[in-house]
C-alpha cells in the first residue's frame, strides 16, 4: 500500500469537491469541522486507510454557532442554560472572551459538573460517526488568550492544566471505549516531561507549533530537538509547522526534512506546514508525495546540520537559530530532485532551511495544492 505523510488539518470554511479528491490522493490524515460529515464519508469511503478526526474545543464554548453541530463539548445555549457556574469568570465576576477570537467563551474547565457534560456529549455524538475520533483543541499549557489569571474563583494555570489532565483522560477513556480515538493538540509539550506521552495515550497527539511560531518566530535549538520526541508516539501523530501560508516558505521543506530526520517515516506520523489559522485550503508540495523509505542509519551531525540517509533518499536540516552560519555537506549519490534533475553534489544550507532528496527510481512527486 502506498505511504502518505501530508496531513490536511481543514477546519475553515466549507470544503470544496476538487479538495475532497485531492486530500484522498494525496494526505494521510485529516482533521475537519464536526459538521463535515459528508466530507468525512467521502473520504473514508476512498480511503479506508486514513484517520479523519473532528474537531472539538477542550476549553471554550462558542457563542456564535447555531447548530446542530458545534465545535465545543458543550453548546452556548447548553451552557446557559446549566448555569453560569460552568463558565470561567474574572475577579469582577464578568465572563471572559478569548482576546483575538471573537465568541469564544472560556469555560471552567476544573468544574467537574463540565468535565462530565462534555465526556457524555461527545461520546454520544461520535458514538456512531463515521469519524474515527476527535481532535480536542486548545489542550492548554500556558495563557495565549488574554485570561489574566488567576480566575476570579483563584483557579491559576496550574489548576488549569491539571483540570486538563482530567478531561483529556477521562474523555479518552470515553470514546476509546466506543471504539474511537483521542488525539489532543497538546501544548508546549516539550515543557513538562512526559505530558506528551500522557495526553497522546488515547489515540495519538498534536503539535500545532511544531518548530515554529511564526514563519519568523522560530523556537530556539534545544526546544526544536524536545519536540522531536512528539514524532514517536504513542498512537497518530501530526505535527504543523508555521508558514507565511504559501508552499515557498523555507519552513515548509525544513519541517519536512526534520520530520524525516528524527520521526523515520514512522506508520502514524503526518506533516503539514500552514499560515496562522490558515485552515481552508490544501497546501502540499511534491516532496510530501515521497515516500524516503526506511533509515539506513541514525542522525547524523555537521556543524548545525542533521542528516539522514534512507533506502529511498536523504534529508538534511540545519537546526541552529537564523542568523547563524550555513554549512556545506555532500550529498550522496543517485538521487534526484523534484523536478527529477540530479541533485547537486553539496548542499550549503542557511539555518532553519531544509533539503530533501529521493532516489531515482522513487515515486513520482505530485503537484502543489496550496492555491486550491
Amino acid at each position: 500500500m502506498r505511504r502518505r505523510y501530508g496531513a490536511w488539518i481543514r477546519y475553515g470554511g466549507p470544503v470544496t469537491p476538487d479538495q475532497v479528491a485531492f486530500a484522498a490522493e494525496h494526505y494521510a490524515s485529516a482533521i475537519l469541522q464536526p459538521w463535515e460529515v459528508e466530507v468525512a464519508t467521502r473520504l473514508k469511503a476512498a480511503r479506508p486507510d486514513m484517520p479523519v478526526l473532528a474537531y472539538k474545543c477542550l476549553s471554550s464554548t462558542r457563542s456564535y454557532e447555531p447548530g446542530p453541530f458545534f465545535t465545543s463539548g458543550l453548546s452556548w445555549r447548553e451552557a446557559e442554560n446549566l448555569g453560569e457556574h460552568l463558565f470561567a469568570h474574572r475577579a469582577d465576576g464578568t465572563r471572559i472572551e478569548w482576546a483575538g477570537y471573537s465568541g469564544h467563551w472560556q469555560m471552567a474547565v476544573w468544574m467537574k459538573e463540565y468535565r462530565e457534560r462534555w465526556i457524555a456529549n461527545v461520546a454520544a455524538e461520535f458514538r456512531d460517526s463515521v469519524f474515527d475520533g476527535v481532535m480536542a483543541d486548545n489542550d492548554v499549557f500556558d495563557d495565549y488568550y488574554g485570561l489574566d489569571l488567576p480566575f476570579g474563583d483563584g483557579c491559576d494555570l496550574t489548576g488549569l492544566r491539571a483540570a486538563l489532565d482530567e478531561l483529556v483522560t477521562g474523555a479518552g477513556r470515553a470514546l476509546n471505549r466506543i471504539g474511537k480515538i483521542l488525539v489532543p493538540n497538546i501544548a508546549e509539550s516539550r515543557r513538562e516531561p512526559g505530558r506528551w506521552q500522557r495526553h497522546a495515550a488515547f489515540g495519538g497527539g498534536y503539535e500545532e507549533v511544531w518548530l515554529a511560531w511564526g514563519p519568523d518566530q522560530h523556537l530556539d535549538t534545544p526546544d526544536v530537538l524536545a519536540q522531536t520526541e512528539c514524532l514517536h508516539g504513542p498512537g497518530l501523530t501530526v505535527v504543523r509547522t508555521a508558514s507565511d501560508g504559501t508552499d515557498r516558505h523555507p519552513n515548509v521543506l525544513f519541517g519536512l526534512a526534520m520530520f524525516w530526520i528524527f520521526g523515520g517515516g514512522r506508520p502514524g506520523t503526518s506533516y503539514t506546514a500552514t499560515g496562522h489559522d490558515q485552515y481552508n485550503g490544501v497546501p502540499h508540495v511534491p516532496a510530501l508525495c515521497w515516500d524516503l523509505g526506511e533509515p539506513t542509519g541514525a542522525p547524523q551531525r555537521k556543524g548545525g546540520v542533521r542528516h539522514r540517509a534512507f533506502t529511498g533518499g536523504w534529508a538534511a536540516a540545519h537546526i541552529d537559530r537564523p542568523g547563524g552560519r550555513p554549512v556545506t555537506l555532500p550529498v550522496p549519490a543517485g538521487l534526484v530532485t523534484d523536478t527529477g534533475a540530479a541533485a547537486p553534489a553539496t548542499v550549503r544550507l542557511a539555518p532553519r532551511h531544509g533539503v530533501l532528496y529521493r532516489r531515482a527510481r522513487g515515486g513520482p512527486g505530485c503537484r502543489s495544492g496550496a492555491e486550491r
